[in-house]
């Protein structure tokens, strides 16, 4: 995993331009650190890695249920008039489909159809609450800042803090500590509703990013600590460090972007068109939409595979993809997989080598690993939908 050191921007200055800051503390930083969370610099932020142990909070996700801290991610809010047709002139997305409490996911893109980003739409009564990217997010906040009309408001909900709740025991986890209302019952896989959590107010959807049945709990951050304390208070949780969080989605068959995704990937290659909804690719009117939608007619020239590895050794981020002695791509996530006991990776390659079965080798410090072209995701999702027993 590579840990990224942000550098800000300092408006008003004169003096500099650009000022190098130490990381950021998000709400829970005493609450990790109290608990043995080994603390990183990641996106600006310091953030726990860890607790434990990468392989046991790997494994006690799949098997019970994780708690995640992502408040560093940007929580933004659009509203004003108009504001679904402003944002379906800059996503790729079909909002007039988008239920109050639906949750989708969508892209970011440029002129280019490169992906700028990738994030969570949800609707609420009066706007649209979107999920972003934590290094990516200031960024982010800007371009929508430049593409939406003056009509439109985007608040940086900045006061409010973000957790994860994943794995199987998610749902028995959480479900005791709801407090008058809809039960948590009321909520499938992408489908989000206001909570209250032992009397705390908190804005809940069944989403995640490990692959598992799950929550993501957005709550003021003043009550975060409060929060987490009632959560990790059941038996069936611990707290997990983004080691864990970055091998969960790797399994999962989840690209992560700056790794996966870049403004140089756009969706076709990087197998994403379920983040752009039929009627826009028939329509278009997006930002990028005609460099996406020739895409999507000729079909692209790579593809984003999962590739399953022999041996035991793990090829990183950034190893060549050969086929025979021909470089044909590169790794851009890969791991050792705790669940499936054995190394697993993603890769950009020609659309001729991207069928389940083909035969590559990935070259590993001059040691040629074989390999063999996968369907993803390496371990099945195990969502709630809505009908699902």
């Amino acid at each position: 995993m590579i840990f990224v050191s942000d550098t800000y921007e300092i408006h008003g200055c004169e003096e500099a331009d650009e000022v190098a800051v130490g990381p950021l503390t998000l709400p829970l930083d005493q609450w990790h650190r109290a608990r043995g969370g080994r603390m990183v610099d990641f996106a600006g932020y310091w953030m726990p890695v860890q607790f434990e142990g990468i392989i046991a909070e790997h494994l006690w996700t799949r098997e019970s249920a994780g708690f995640f801290d992502v408040s560093h991610m940007g929580q933004l809010y659009v509203s004003g008039h108009d504001a679904e047709a402003a944002l379906e002139a800059v996503l790729p997305i079909d909002l007039s489909t988008l239920p109050v409490g639906g949750v989708r996911y969508s892209l970011l893109l440029n002129e280019e159809g490169g992906i700028l980003d990738d994030l969570m739409v949800t609707r609420w009564d009066s706007g649209f609450y979107l999920v972003v990217n934590g290094a990516t997010k200031w960024d982010d906040i800007a371009y929508l800042r430049d593409h939406l009309p003056d009509a439109v408001t985007l608040n940086h909900l900045e006061d409010s803090a973000l957790f994860a709740l994943q794995g199987p025991k998610a749902f028995e986890a959480l479900e005791p500590l709801v407090t008058g209302g809809n039960p948590l019952s009321t909520l499938s896989f992408m489908r989000g509703g206001q909570f209250k959590l032992g009397g705390i107010d908190a804005w809940i959807s069944r989403s995640g990013y490990t692959g598992e049945d799950g929550f993501e709990i957005a709550v003021a951050a003043e009550k975060a600590s409060e929060l987490a304390d009632l959560i990790c208070g059941q038996p069936q949780v611990k707290p997990i460090g983004l080691g864990a969080r970055d091998s969960l989605r790797l399994e999962a068959g989840l690209p992560l972007y700056g790794h996966d995704m870049t403004k140089l990937v756009d969706p076709v290659s990087a197998d994403l068109l379920f983040g752009i909804n039929k009627r826009r690719r028939n329509e278009g009117g997006f930002i990028g939409a005609n460099k996406v939608l020739s895409l999507i007619a000729d079909g692209g020239l790579r593809r984003r595979v999962g590739l399953a590895i022999e041996g035991r050794m793990a090829a990183r981020e950034g190893a060549t993809v050969l086929s025979g002695d021909t470089e044909v791509g590169i790794v851009t996530s890969g791991g050792f997989s705790p669940s499936l006991e054995r190394p697993i990776a993603m890769a950009y390659v020609p659309v001729e080598f991207a069928a389940p079965g083909t035969s590559l080798s990935i070259d590993v410090r001059g040691r040629k690993l074989a390999a063999s072209v996968v369907s993803m995701p390496f371990v099945p999702h195990r969502y709630h939908r809505k009908g699902a027993a």
